[in-house]
């Protein structure tokens, strides 16, 4: 792992600091016991989006198609449309903090397809991700899993499809500001295909150079070469390369191969990014990396729309699965990692 020098590394206050203490702690605690003591366990109390508010980097777009990522949101998770006529419905979660109805999208589209036409941000700040230009929708039932015992739809992504919000979005980082993004994917469905990535891309869909990107990228994709094993990577598309490192290519990233993946990356916009990855079902995450951005990427020159599924430049050639992801003011502690990590692990996805 490569290490940022003292200069370069984010801090945050020090009333962030004891509040990102407790929640490593209780965050440990309950990612030790889960799987004993179900929805009582502490992780359960909080949700991603509440820790991370907790330490001041708030979500400012969330997105998820099987639960709701704070646990006052009881507000429409994803919008289905029917084949048969075209009509949609919102799904929303059984509960505020709950998991998504997925019996009611049984519902409406039964005897007919339907195709997954919105996925609704969590956050408050109206930054809904709509299809892509040229793009098509995913089947909003192809891709069945469980969580918490429950069965949810997340989003299958093939070549050809991709969701987008225009810039500008409401909170999300520009030019040289700071953020911090997650997202829960897998390694069962990837290629190297451009770009299966997550996060803050071109105004326009247009490759407008080194840096006007910021996105955590999931792919078997070894843009600089050399790469270690098969992958496949949590890496960053930055725009005009997929970084393990400020060289391009780690060593030390070996690929996570997971059935569920938590790829995450946060970049201070001037100085350091941090990419990490770890099992969404078990265990913490790894630091793959934590230390200088690339040359002729310092500083970022974010645009500040959101991108789901394609390159900035709307590339659509990947595959990959998404269930939820969330973007960031600021950049996250290390402890608010931990903290999230463990409230995923606890939320109990299986295939």
């Amino acid at each position: 792992m490569s290490l940022c020098l003292d200069q370069g590394r984010p801090r945050i206050g020090l009333a962030a600091a004891v509040a990102a203490t407790a929640l490593t702690a209780m965050f440990t605690s309950a990612a030790a016991s889960a799987g004993t003591n179900g929805p009582v366990s502490a992780a359960r109390r909080m949700l991603p989006c509440d820790i991370l508010a907790a330490t001041h980097t708030p979500c400012v777009a969330a997105y998820s198609t099987v639960r709701a990522l704070s646990v006052s949101y009881g507000g429409p998770l994803y919008q289905v449309q029917r084949a048969s006529d075209h009509a949609v419905r919102n799904i929303g979660p059984l509960r505020p903090g709950g998991v998504a109805d997925a019996g009611a999208q049984k519902a409406f589209c039964a005897r007919t397809s339907c195709t997954i036409t919105m996925i609704y941000d969590q956050s408050g700040h109206q930054n809904d991700l709509t299809i892509e230009d040229h793009d098509r929708a995913a089947l909003a039932t192809a891709l069945p899993v469980t969580i918490g015992g429950h069965t949810v739809y997340g989003v299958y992504i093939r070549p050809g499809m991709g969701y987008r919000h225009p810039a500008p979005s409401g909170g999300v980082a520009v030019g040289d500001e700071p953020e911090g993004m997650y997202m829960v994917t897998s390694g069962r469905h990837v290629n190297r295909g451009c770009c299966f990535d997550f996060g803050n891309v071109e105004a326009k869909i247009h490759d407008d150079g080194a840096g006007h990107m910021d996105a955590v990228n999931f792919s078997t994709k070894c843009y600089f070469g050399q790469c270690a094993g098969n992958g496949p990577w949590v890496q960053a598309d930055l725009e005009n390369g997929l970084f393990q490192s400020d060289k391009g290519t780690d060593k030390l990233n070996t690929g996570n191969a997971s059935t569920f993946v938590t790829a995450l990356l946060k970049n201070n916009g001037r100085t350091v990014f941090t990419l990490k990855g770890g099992n969404a079902r078990a265990g913490s995450l790894t630091t793959w990396y934590s230390g200088p951005l690339p040359k002729r990427y310092s500083p970022m020159r974010k645009e500040g729309s959101i991108v789901l599924g394609t390159g900035g430049d709307g590339t659509n050639r990947s595959r990959g699965y998404f269930f939820e992801g969330v973007m960031t003011a600021g950049y996250p502690s290390n402890a608010a990692d931990n903290a999230v990590q463990a409230n995923i692990v606890t939320s109990g996805y299986r295939d």
